[in-house]
């Protein structure tokens, strides 16, 4: 690499004068530069580097600048925009550019390098789910030219040298891509006739052709053409280069034109919770090798992706409160409830296999039993671990996993231990192990120690659930399906993260969300929120070493509440709801800001306001009690909690203490109520800052609000919008834009980010700035005017699906609510009847077909809503279906699906249904299921007799619908 800057000493340097042309529009204050490694660049200093200037051409906005380099020079390059100071207001998405003056580029002659701004959404087709999977290439491509090869040499002075430059990363085999245009040198249109790209690898195709300046401008397109004659040419309008360059000296144009334009790729697939799933080998769970089965249904149906909710250990409380898959114990380590028991030895004893036959049959339930499938599945591992660990633990594909996963692996197992022997997982309660240091841990997993046996055991457990998963990720890999991982926005107070990183966490402050469609009280997660000043000092290397572990098993993933990277709902640790937070980071509202508008009571505004008339409206006749129980009167009819109970913490642990319960005829209504009147603020002071408030969320439903006089009201209410709507945008948008590009480049998987709930206006721009896919659920549109989402009017840089696992499903949805029922039947399916009771398959087949028809790259659907296709499918009552209940933070997760996979891989019915509806909506299908190159993991593929092109709905849905007299 050349390292050069402006040149030095008395001899006298050939040199090159290369450009920068890029168009882009800007707005008024901002500008555009390059910044690349070498000094006459700036040397990645965008303060150093080179700033554009602006000139229209046609509709166009071109920037433009040059710099005098040596023959022969080389380096990297991208384009910034920024303001006036040079402040960076927005990044080039991908990767570096290279720039290459190869020796044929004579002295004085000059070079101008044509670019098209790189945006997120540009860098999609390189992610590893379509990189590696979906347009995974198994063929040659020929030989491959270096990306710089040296340009033509001619000797023509009133002549151009064009290079073509274009990438293509979704070609079939024996097709090549040439230029067709205006000039004869591109065939006039002719493909046969035009210039032939040498594939130069990585995507990327290029040509160079020689052409008189006298023939500018040259109108051009891509086209893509193959053996046997076919041929497609790029959509859009032509594009066109020319030259207004009047100098004699020889000049070459290099067009970096990005991607062939085509009709944009789209896909569909399914989504189920990796416990959810049933099969005729599982013991009481769903497990990881059951994914090959799901990913044969997956191909048959058209399917190109399978998505699981966190499948990280959340072994936290040793019961079912660890069915929460979004509470992790770990982020690095996998969920023992997902081991497959009898793949974890080839020489199973017989006791051992009638021990696990017997447990399929006793688990075999409606539901999944957590504590009693964990129970069983650790003990018989334990004892096939007795057997085998010596064999196992000492073999070399067991130590190049503990070499490659020891920085987690260790923790976690000294984590597990200590949990066990201290018989609790919060590690205050442990001693002197409590603060985590090596030394400590380098004790406790030594092999010396009385207890290694233990630690080894979950050493053991890791390895197999490594195997078993990356078993069942290469097999999705080659079968042309993307496996689809989740990033949860948190981790669990007392886990693996927080003992052995305590500073990468608040610890006395819990994460939730403020009230949405899912909750009108909002929620309280309990997970620590995070420090994120001190993550960014080892450049996030806790998020990156997380994405890296993900990206072994997953070419895709959807991160969790995608909001809590621009900001975060955070409580007290002393809340157990999550109405009264605030964001972090956030611009607080000021003491002197108050002040100035007239707001002086402080006290008045941020303490519980509890007059007589509260208590007697809310517990009647029992306020005397309540009063003298919870409260203390300050003033004459003012009143305020005791020092025992003025938090809700506090609260609930006094209403517990009364054990009988005779006290109060409803502890949750008097909780409630009591809740209420501790939330009933207008201002919460910051606890760490006296002078700094932040408005409480839906302050006006408060009667602390109500009570006030008209100014105050309208001085807080206009804050009150400034501080959720406004002031914050520019401080969100930097947060994300520190941290989403650290997760998006920790590894090369498709980034996918939940951003339901509140949304800020920053952040969907930021999100298709940075290439994220956005998620649309039809019955939680994002346009405040609409009650029912349009998936017909969906961006294409979204997944869009009919429900989520935090959702019920579309048949517990549509039963719920008569009179919306009724709204969603006239105004979106356009029947004047009376809609049916039931989501009846014809109602389901109508709402799948609208999403799988959207212009969204991705459709997902719920497990359970394409069983609802099917009438034998929809017998279990609709509200046993829903995964999740968000109001409920104790909620049990154990739904599983009532009909194995390998039934369903078995229902020729239902896979020719959704298989029909993929085929009509153009959306992309899996080679491997068009061709069946491949042998299926579940052996039965001849009983699929009938042919999915014979497949049809003949009665649209619509006028098949049954009715309610």
């Amino acid at each position: 690499m050349v390292n050069t800057g402006l040149f030095s000493g008395s001899k006298a340097v050939k040199s090159v004068k290369t450009s920068f042309r890029l168009p882009y529009y800007t707005q008024w204050g901002q500008n555009l530069l390059v910044c690349g490694s070498v000094p006459v660049l700036g040397s990645w200093d965008v303060k150093k580097g080179l700033l554009l200037k602006p000139f229209h051409q046609g509709d166009e906005l071109i920037w433009c600048g040059s710099i005098t380099v040596p023959c022969g020079f080389q380096c990297q390059y991208n384009y910034h925009v920024v303001d006036d100071n040079r402040k960076i207001l927005r990044n080039e998405m991908g990767e570096k550019r290279e720039l290459l003056l190869h020796e044929g580029i004579q002295n004085g002659q000059e070079v101008e390098f044509r670019d098209l701004w790189q945006t997120g959404s540009d860098a999609i087709p390189y992610r590893s789910a379509f990189k590696d999977v979906i347009f995974r290439q198994s063929w040659n491509s020929g030989v491959v030219t270096p990306i710089g090869a040296s340009p033509i040499k001619f000797s023509q002075e009133d002549a151009i040298v064009i290079r073509f430059k274009v990438r293509c990363p979704n070609i079939e085999k024996d097709t090549s891509i040439c230029v067709i245009g205006s000039h004869a040198q591109l065939g006039q249109w002719k493909v046969p006739n035009g210039l032939k790209l040498n594939y130069c690898g990585e995507s990327v195709w290029q040509a160079d052709c020689v052409i008189q300046r006298s023939d500018f401008p040259i109108k051009y397109r891509y086209c893509k053409y193959d053996k046997a004659g076919n041929m497609s040419i790029e959509n859009g309008p032509n594009r066109e280069v020319s030259t207004n360059c009047s100098s004699g000296e020889t000049k070459y144009i290099f067009l970096s034109d990005g991607m062939l334009r085509e009709v944009p790729w789209r896909g569909a697939g399914v989504a189920i919770p990796m416990f959810s799933v049933r099969s005729e080998s599982d013991i009481g769970v769903g497990e990881f090798l059951d994914l090959k089965l799901l990913v044969d249904w997956a191909v048959a149906s058209g399917f190109h992706l399978v998505q699981l909710l966190p499948i990280n250990d959340t072994s936290v409380h040793g019961m079912w409160w660890d069915s929460y898959p979004y509470s992790s114990l770990s982020v690095f380590a996998l969920h023992p409830l997902y081991l497959r028991v009898q793949a974890l030895s080839e020489n199973l004893p017989d006791e051992i296999k009638q021990e696990i036959e017997k447990a399929k049959r006793h688990l075999d339930g409606k539901d999944v039993d957590y504590e009693a499938t964990m129970a069983t599945k650790l003990s018989i591992a334990k004892k096939v671990f007795a057997l085998e660990k010596d064999l196992i633990l000492n073999s070399s594909s067991f130590q190049k996993f503990f070499s490659e996963n020891e920085e987690w692996l260790k923790p976690y197992a000294a984590f597990c231990f200590l949990r066990d022997f201290f018989e609790t997982s919060d590690h205050s309660q442990w001693g002197r192990f409590h603060y985590y240091s090596k030394d400590k841990l380098e004790k406790l997993v030594s092999k010396e120690s009385l207890h290694y046996d233990i630690i080894c055991f979950h050493y053991y457990v890791q390895y197999h659930l490594h195997l078993q998963l990356s078993e069942a990720a290469e097999y999705a890999r080659n079968m042309g399906v993307v496996l689809k991982g989740d990033l949860p926005i948190g981790v669990d107070k007392n886990s693996v993260d927080t003992w052995v990183y305590p500073n990468l966490f608040r610890m006395n402050t819990s994460t939730g969300a403020p009230p949405d469609y899912f909750d009108k009280n909002g929620q309280n997660w309990g997970f620590p929120t995070y420090n994120w000043e001190e993550m960014s000092k080892d450049n996030y290397a806790w998020w990156r070493a997380r994405l890296a572990q993900m990206a072994k098993y997953f070419t895709a993933y959807r991160i969790d509440h995608i909001l809590g990277f621009f900001r975060i709902w955070e409580l007290p640790d002393h809340a157990m709801t999550g109405l009264v937070g605030k964001f972090r980071p956030s611009i607080p509202l000021s003491q002197e800001e108050l002040e100035s508008e007239g707001i002086w009571d402080f006290n008045r505004l941020s303490r519980p306001y509890i007059r007589l008339g509260h208590l007697q409206e809310k517990f009647g006749d029992s306020w005397t009690f309540v009063a003298a129980t919870f409260l203390n009167e300050y003033e004459n009819q003012c009143f305020k909690f005791k020092e025992d109970c003025n938090t809700e913490k506090k609260i609930a642990a006094k209403l517990k203490s009364f054990a009988d319960g005779s006290l109060f005829e409803s502890e949750d209504k008097i909780r409630r109520n009591l809740f209420d009147l501790i939330q009933n603020i207008v201002l919460i002071r910051d606890p760490e800052d006296a002078k700094k408030f932040y408005p409480r969320f839906n302050l006006e439903d408060t009667s602390s609000f109500n009570d006030l006089d008209d100014h105050s009201k309208n001085v807080l209410r206009r804050l009150y919008y400034d501080y959720y709507f406004h002031r914050q945008e520019n401080l969100w948008r930097e947060n994300a834009l520190k941290t989403l590009p650290v997760l998006m480049n920790s590894s090369d998987m498709l980034t996918c980010g939940e951003d339901l709930g509140l949304i800020p206006s920053c952040v969907h721009p930021v999100m298709q700035e940075l290439g994220l896919l956005g998620l649309r659920i039809q019955r939680m549109p994002s346009e405040p005017d609409l009650e029912f989402g349009i998936p017909s009017q969906y961006s294409y840089m979204t997944v869009c699906a009919p429900s989520c696992h935090d959702a019920a499903t579309l048949r517990a949805w549509w039963e719920e609510d008569e009179d919306r029922r009724l709204r969603f039947f006239r105004n979106v399916m356009e029947c004047d009847m009376l809609p049916p009771d039931q989501c009846t398959s014809e109602v389901a087949y109508f709402i799948i077909r609208q999403h799988v028809e959207s212009p969204s790259m991705w459709a997902i659907f719920p497990l359970q809503d394409l069983l609802a296709l099917k009438e034998e499918y929809t017998t279990r009552p609709a509200k046993e279906e829903t995964i999740n209940d968000p109001t409920n933070p104790k909620h049990y997760w154990r739904y599983r699906v009532h009909v194995t996979v390998e039934s369903l891989l078995e229902d020729n019915e239902l896979t020719s249904i959704i298989n029909n509806l993929v085929r009509e909506s153009g959306r992309s299908f899996p080679k491997k299921g068009i061709e069946g190159e491949a042998s299926l993991a579940y052996g039965k593929q001849q009983n699929m007799k009938t042919p999915i092109s014979s497949v049809s709905i003949g009665v649209h849905p619509r006028d098949a619908l049954p009715v309610r007299s």
